[in-house]
């Protein structure tokens, strides 16, 4: 579904992805993992079309995509929930969830995605009218990532959803992204620090370094691996 050959993404001279090429199948669960600085973020947004590519080749089900804006990506069926939240504050639960189904498909199927939103997260249901600016951390994350799942998308991108949450919180967040997978046929791209709740989840992962893919495999490969255990799992 998804292929990334020799991306490279520089901000300002400053060298942030540098010849990254990864793929994900239809229906994969793939996780990027890394420190912080490795670039996982920039290269979640080459592929949603955040930032432009340096050099390199972005495909979507066979097509170029490179050069195409975010919302081209969105309307094909990409659907990017960003680091930080970024919720629409002065709005509505409700009326950040409708935001979210832009493409035409999901409008006319608002409803259902409502229903599906609504039974991940039900305390969305119960502060639908409350403004999402009121909302705690963990509930506004809860509404991003049901923003993204609005747009009925058959790609979905999570950008460090357990970001600046406490265990509790993110346990549930996590929970809901494989209830997500079980709902309906999606793909998901994760970037994640939380390393052994990310790869647990997955398929397959990679491990960025540098703007680099340092390792690459399977969840049991890549948890037993050495590497990954004496830099991210304290063994």
């Amino acid at each position: 579904m998804l292929k990334l050959s020799e991306v490279s993404v520089a901000y300002g001279g400053l060298q942030a992805v540098a010849s990254v090429s990864l793929d994900v199948a239809e229906g994969e669960f793939v996780t990027i993992v890394g420190p912080n600085g490795a670039g996982k973020t920039t290269l979640l947004k080459a592929v949603g079309g955040g930032v432009p590519l340096q050099a390199g080749r972005v495909e979507y089900r066979g097509r170029d995509i490179s050069g195409l804006p975010a919302h081209a990506r969105a309307r094909l069926g990409v659907a990017h929930v960003p680091e930080g939240r970024k919720v629409f504050p002065s709005l509505s639960v409700l009326e950040n969830l409708e935001m979210g189904s832009y493409r035409a498909e999901a409008r006319s199927r608002r409803g259902e995605g409502l229903d599906t939103v609504f039974g991940l997260f039900p305390v969305l249901r119960e502060r639908r009218q409350q403004l999402a600016g009121s909302l705690s951390g963990g509930e506004q994350q809860m509404l991003a990532i049901g923003r993204g799942i609005m747009a009925l998308p058959d790609l979905l991108l999570l950008d460090e959803p357990s970001q600046g949450l406490g265990p509790r919180i993110v346990e549930g967040i996590f929970e809901a992204i494989a209830a997500i997978r079980r709902s309906r046929p999606i793909t998901i791209l994760l970037v994640e620090q939380r390393v052994v709740e990310a790869l647990e989840l997955c398929d397959r992962g990679y491990v960025l370094e540098t703007g680099r893919v340092a390792l690459s495999g399977d969840r049991q490969t890549l948890l037993a691996d050495p590497r990954v255990q004496h830099a991210y799992l304290g063994a």
